[in-house]
C-alpha cells in the first residue's frame, strides 16, 4: 500500500457506491472515514484497514462534528432517493439539501481547504428533449440550464447551489443512472420512455470518478458529467431489449414512463480527460451481470 495520503470523508457510505469508493481510496493510500445511519449494515465494510465509521444522519449537527474532524476531503453521497424522495418533499429538501448544508459547515469550520466532491445527479436537467433527439443532435452539455422534473432533482440543483456559493474547494459530479451488476431484478417501471435517449453508466465507473475527483486537480471548481460514454448512448428500448437478453426475459416484462423521464445522452470529453473514469463499456457491463447470474445459480 502507498504512503497515506490524508484523511477522506465518504457520507453514505454504507452503500453500494460508498463500500466500493472505500476500497479504492484505502488501496490508493488514503485513510477513510464513512458516516451512514445507524441501522446500516457496515460489516462489509470491516476488512478495510484502517477504516473509521461514524453512525448518524447527515443532519445531525453533532455525528457531522466527529465526521468531519481532521478530514482533507469528502465525498458527499448521502441522499434520499428515488422513489422515497417524491413521498415528501420537505423531507427530502432537508435531508438532500439542508444535509449538504450542513455538511460544507461542518468541512469549512474544520479545514476551509478540505476539498468536497459532490454526487449530483442528471435529474437536474428534467426533460432535455430526448423522445424527439436525433443521433447525430449534440449531447446534453453542463451549460444547459436546470428544470428539474422531480423533488430529488429540485433537492440536486439546491445542494449544488450551496456548494457553489460555499467557501470550499470542490467538485460537482452530475452521475446518470448507475447500472449496479449485482442486482439481478428489473424495477417495477423503467425511469424513462421506449424512444428516448439514455446513456447510462456501470457502477464501477462511477466509483473511479468520484475517486479521481477527490485529488485531481484540474476537477476543481468543475460541474462535470459521470455517463457512461459512446457505448451507453442508445433508445431505451435497446438498452432493455440487450438486458433482457441476458436474463432470458421478455423485453416487454416491465412498462415504461409514460412521460419524458430526466435522461438523454451527455458531453463527457471534460469529465473524462480530467478523470479517467470510462473503462467498462456496456458489452462489458453486460458481461459481468451474465458472470452474476452464474454465480448465482451455483450458490
Amino acid at each position: 500500500m502507498s504512503a497515506p495520503r490524508g484523511r477522506v470523508l465518504i457520507t453514505g457510505g454504507a452503500g453500494s457506491v460508498g463500500q466500493g469508493l472505500a476500497r479504492v481510496l484505502a488501496a490508493e493510500g488514503y485513510r477513510v472515514r464513512v458516516l451512514d445511519l445507524p441501522q446500516c449494515d457496515f460489516s462489509p465494510l470491516e476488512d478495510i484497514a484502517g477504516l473509521e465509521i461514524v453512525r448518524g444522519s447527515i443532519t445531525d449537527a453533532d455525528a457531522l462534528r466527529q465526521a468531519a474532524a481532521g478530514v482533507d476531503a469528502a465525498v458527499h453521497l448521502a441522499a434520499l432517493l428515488p422513489p422515497a424522495s417524491e413521498r415528501d418533499r420537505e423531507t427530502t429538501m432537508a435531508v438532500n439539501a439542508g444535509g449538504t448544508a450542513q455538511l460544507v459547515e461542518a468541512l469549512a469550520r474544520e479545514n476551509p481547504r478540505a476539498r468536497l466532491v459532490l454526487s449530483s445527479s442528471v435529474c437536474v436537467y428534467g426533460d432535455t428533449g430526448a423522445h424527439g433527439a436525433a443521433d447525430d443532435d449534440p449531447p446534453v452539455r453542463v451549460e444547459r440550464p436546470t428544470a428539474p422534473l422531480d423533488v430529488y432533482g429540485e433537492s440536486k440543483v439546491t445542494a449544488e447551489d450551496i456548494v457553489r456559493q460555499g467557501p470550499l474547494p470542490h467538485v460537482i459530479l452530475r452521475i446518470s443512472g448507475i447500472l449496479v451488476p449485482e442486482v439481478l431484478a428489473f424495477p417495477e417501471a423503467w425511469p424513462f420512455a421506449a424512444e428516448q435517449r439514455i446513456e447510462f453508466v456501470c457502477r464501477d465507473d462511477v466509483i473511479g470518478a468520484l475517486a479521481a475527483a477527490v485529488g485531481a486537480e484540474g476537477a476543481q471548481g468543475k460541474t462535470l458529467h459521470v455517463a457512461g460514454g459512446p457505448t451507453w448512448r442508445m433508445r431505451g428500448s435497446d438498452y432493455v431489449e440487450r438486458l433482457s437478453e441476458v436474463f432470458g426475459v421478455p423485453a416487454d416484462m416491465a412498462p415504461y414512463r409514460d412521460g419524458p423521464g430526466s435522461f438523454d445522452w451527455y458531453d463527457t470529453a471534460d469529465a473524462e480527460a480530467l478523470l479517467g473514469y470510462q473503462r467498462t463499456s456496456y458489452d462489458a457491463a453486460l458481461a459481468m451481470i451474465e458472470r452474476a447470474i452464474a454465480e448465482a445459480f451455483e450458490m
